[in-house]
């Protein structure tokens, strides 16, 4: 479940992803209060879209997170509010830091945003994010994931460098391309000439790859 799909009035979106590693052993009844708990922040006014629920797959790394939340604000102060909110707060208390056992968090600033805020029910979502061996490199590869706006079947990208180191594991570039279904998205992955032309492009430069696919729930108990 997402909220409200209308479309952004402004070309400038803050994006937020959050990556959650569930205990194996966690009781489904605790999860449901973890994705219940996040979808009761969609009333705070700094939220313009707010999905969660459990990842598709993961792809391209070790990392096993199992969980992922996406929130799109107008401007980082509506971030920084949203992160210090009593009700945001207390649900990173109570109801996620007891049942995880990995977070991470990668923060961008999307320019150039078309489309919907709210991705539709039943969306799939490619998120990917870059660890650079170079810094410096860190343009010439945003001018490549930007190639990929309008490729395909690609409804949506928003591509931007992180600006929340802290919680990154040392990620510095985020991206989430848009697709109207899992469909779409694998066929994108069968195009074996794309894929070696992305890879060809920025293999050299790139220390790691986080690659994970989310298809937004028809409803929010899907998404448990």
């Amino acid at each position: 479940m997402s909220t409200a799909t209308t479309a952004t009035a402004t070309n400038q979106v803050v994006e937020h992803i959050v990556l959650f590693k569930v205990k194996p052993e966690t009781p489904a009844a605790k999860i449901a209060s973890m994705v219940n708990g996040l979808y009761g922040l969609t009333s705070l006014p700094e939220v313009l879209h707010l999905t969660a629920g459990a990842l598709h797959r993961t792809r391209s790394s070790s990392l096993s997170f199992t969980h992922m939340l996406h929130t799109r604000y107008r401007s980082k102060e509506d971030l920084n509010a949203y992160t210090v909110h009593p009700s945001h707060v207390s649900v990173v208390k109570e109801s996620i830091r007891p049942i995880i056992d990995d977070i991470m968090a990668v923060d961008w600033v999307s320019n150039d945003f078309n489309g919907p805020i709210s991705p539709p029910a039943n969306s799939a979502m490619r998120v990917s994010f870059l660890k650079l061996k170079d810094e410096n490199a860190k343009v010439e590869i945003l001018g490549v994931v930007g190639e990929m706006d309008g490729y395909g079947s690609i409804e949506q990208l928003s591509y931007g460098e992180n600006f929340s180191p802290d919680r990154a594991k040392g990620y510095s570039i985020g991206s989430i391309a848009v697709f109207a279904g899992l469909s779409e998205l694998d066929a994108l992955d069968s195009d074996a000439e794309f894929v070696r032309s992305r890879k060809e492009k920025v293999r050299d430069s790139l220390e790691s790859v986080l690659v994970l696919d989310y298809v937004v729930p028809a409803a929010q108990a899907a998404s448990l």
